[in-house]
């Protein structure tokens, strides 16, 4: 007889995990709190437009294997394009996404230009991360590559990016985001919500059942485990399964987890992570002069970590010939901004905004501002020593979520990768 596995949460981990199971003879059934699959990737779309769009920016890396080869396994149709990528140095757009590019950065001596990026190449092709974990970014990285290059573009991204937990940042941390980086990126046909949509019905193809705006209040494990849930859609209270595989943030987990040993509790409470805010501008013109994709912002001060103008990476004619940018920053989740309207968060944004593009407001459609209380894990030194396994003291309770993707940082791909290795350590055991 199948074993029954319950997995909370529908975002790209649960579902991968929900297929592969089912593919190895599994009866599976996902919950899902939200009306749509995707999680972080979760999208929306307005009546005139034939694609929809994730409510905070996504692609993927032309080597991000996992999530392609599942886009191929179940004929999701992969864009890839070239976009620029660029910072915004001192009121200055320049363009920084390739080797020669950093070789000549204007604002930079040769010297300078040489040593930043020899320092790259460095990351890039150096397969050890281990060693590096020890290390502060913050220390380390002026003294590699010079002061000059780390205050004028990267310092400014880590304490965009992380605030004042920047200090805290593990060097593996940025080896990552460095060894990772493609100049190509792509993008799933149709927006990451029609992705997810897509393994939703492979899943249902293959039996599998979930459950959309059904959240889980609480697991407890006995002989069976048993899940308490609040749904709009289903009338049953309590449903029992064999086993139990937990995708959401490790702090949610704690909450609903019942019978948790105080030493697992106190270590799974050092994890820590940052919300994100996310305005979504639609423009009846470009934002940008040039056909900029990606803009960091390499100013402390300023607001937005990065400007992301969507259709100069995916053509406009798929969301009716709009311009549509992104407004991007990760916040503590008890910031300010979150309780902030989404007029005041743009009047935030507004001066910084305008110096890049002085008449953009003439040209605002609607905008929409979205806001994830939890979105990018806080990556400390040492940090190999306090991840968690899948497995938890609970018997047959498995806990898989982006504090888990370590050295890699969070992203779409990892979050399949990981949905399929919870799967497969759960066949492993089960022999």
């Amino acid at each position: 007889m199948s074993k029954s596995i319950a997995i909370c949460g529908a975002g790209f981990t649960g579902l991968a995990a929900g297929l592969q199971l089912l593919k190895l003879g599994y009866k599976v059934t996902i919950f899902e709190k939200e009306r749509w699959p995707g999680g972080l990737a979760d999208g929306f779309k307005d009546p005139s437009w034939n694609w929809t769009l994730e409510k905070h920016y996504h692609h993927f890396f032309t080597n991000d294997n996992k999530v392609l080869d599942l886009a191929k396994e179940i004929g999701h149709k992969i864009i890839i394009e070239r976009p620029n990528t660029s910072v915004f140095v001192d009121n200055e757009i320049l363009q920084l996404d390739s080797p020669l590019k950093a070789l000549t950065f204007p604002k930079l001596s040769l010297l300078q230009r040489l040593r930043m990026s020899l320092v790259l190449a460095i990351f890039r092709y150096n397969p050890f991360w281990k060693p590096l974990e020890k290390l502060k970014t913050t220390r380390t990285l002026p003294k590699l590559m010079g002061k000059k290059a780390y205050k004028m573009i990267w310092e400014p991204q880590l304490v965009g990016k992380f605030g004042k937990n920047a200090d805290e940042i593990s060097l593996a941390w940025f080896w990552a985001r460095i060894k990772k980086r493609t100049t190509k990126l792509a993008y799933p046909e149709k927006g990451f919500l029609e992705f997810a949509k897509n393994l939703v019905q492979e899943i249902e193809k293959k039996g599998g059942k979930i459950h959309f705006e059904t959240q889980v209040n609480e697991i407890e494990s006995k002989n069976k485990i048993k899940l308490k849930i609040k749904s709009k859609n289903i009338r049953t209270k309590e449903f029992e399964f064999d086993k139990v595989i937990v995708t959401l943030p490790s702090f949610t987990f704690l909450k609903i987890a019942r019978g948790l040993p105080s030493n697992y509790q106190k270590k799974l409470s050092l994890l820590k992570g940052l919300g994100a805010i996310n305005v979504v501008i639609r423009l009846k013109k470009p934002f940008f002069p040039k056909d900029i994709y990606w803009l960091s912002v390499c100013d402390k001060n300023s607001p937005a970590m990065a400007v992301v103008e969507h259709t100069n990476f995916m053509d406009k004619s798929f969301y009716n010939n709009e311009h549509i940018i992104y407004v991007g920053k990760y916040l503590p989740f008890n910031h300010s901004y979150f309780q902030k309207s989404d007029e005041e968060i743009l009047k935030t944004y507004d001066p910084y905004l305008r110096k890049m593009n002085e008449n953009y407001k003439k040209e605002i459609i609607d905008y929409k501002v979205f806001r994830a209380p939890f979105a990018q894990p806080l990556i400390p030194i040492n940090y190999s020593k306090i991840i968690p396994s899948f497995t938890t003291p609970l018997n047959n309770v498995y806990l898989a979520n982006i504090q888990q993707v370590y050295p890699w940082d969070r992203g779409t791909n990892y979050a399949v990768e990981m949905g399929e290795k919870v799967a497969e350590m759960i066949t492993e055991r089960d022999k």
